[in-house]
């Protein structure tokens, strides 16, 4: 079946609150109603484009019907597939950028796979991330007197020095580089920079103000510099 590609007989231009003209035609605004195609990506690029590696090309014993397909696929060392010229390639799934299932969307921090819950030109995530603290040895903190021990003293593991921690902290996504980032002020920040209003109004507020109202400007950016997704369905027709 062939397809024909359709020369663009009108366009929309939107303008950034930057000034900067924006193309939109052939595009999709994101609503809360959007779903991303299913699917491993690969990269950034193809998660800015909603194009992900359909199950139909990854080469698994994971059996495709199961609920747990994409995570149970992350935990392999190396994930293989065929591209779009039908040629078999491996990547080692540590690199890989993460996946959507159900029409979500899911990155990949620190070998966690975390669901991004709220969407946009600065989407926002909760992670799971481990870090470790060394322990310096202390003869008496493994060797306590104990009267209920025959030989008076308990031992416990001097070598055990690495603590594995866990806390779930809070990240935000640029869609436009695909940077990761702490949501603190700075983040923000770093951000709000391609809104000269909005960071003005932010570089104004007090430290403790700016603390408590990043979600806030963080939605207010969204609102003035929405994101776009390519609308395939207007690309190509039969």
């Amino acid at each position: 079946m062939k397809y024909l590609l359709i020369p663009l007989l009108a366009f929309s231009i939107l303008y950034s609150s930057s000034g900067q003209p924006k193309d939109t035609s052939n595009m999709i605004r994101f609503t809360p109603e959007f779903k991303f195609t299913d699917g491993i990506f690969l990269n950034f690029a193809q998660v800015k484009t909603n194009s992900p590696l359909p199950k139909s090309k990854i080469l698994t014993t994971v059996d495709f019907n199961d609920d747990d397909f994409f995570t149970q696929v992350f935990k392999e060392r190396q994930i293989n597939f065929y591209d779009e010229l039908g040629t078999k390639q491996t990547v080692e799934t540590k690199l890989i950028w993460g996946f959507a299932r159900n029409g979500n969307l899911y990155i990949k921090v620190n070998d966690e796979l975390n669901r991004i819950t709220y969407i946009g030109s600065i989407s926002h995530f909760l992670a799971n991330i481990t870090s470790y603290s060394n322990r310096t040895y202390d003869p008496y903190m493994y060797n306590t007197y104990n009267p209920y021990n025959s030989y008076n003293y308990s031992y416990g593991n001097p070598y055990a020095n690495n603590i594995a921690n866990k806390e779930v902290r809070q990240f935000i996504l640029d869609f436009e580089t695909g940077k990761v980032l702490d949501f603190d002020v700075k983040g923000i920040e770093s951000m709000l920079v391609r809104d000269p209003k909005l960071y003005d109004e932010f570089a104004a507020l007090s430290g403790r103000k700016q603390k408590q109202l990043k979600f806030l400007y963080l939605r207010k950016f969204n609102e003035r510099n929405p994101l776009y997704f390519p609308d395939k369905s207007k690309l190509f027709i039969k």
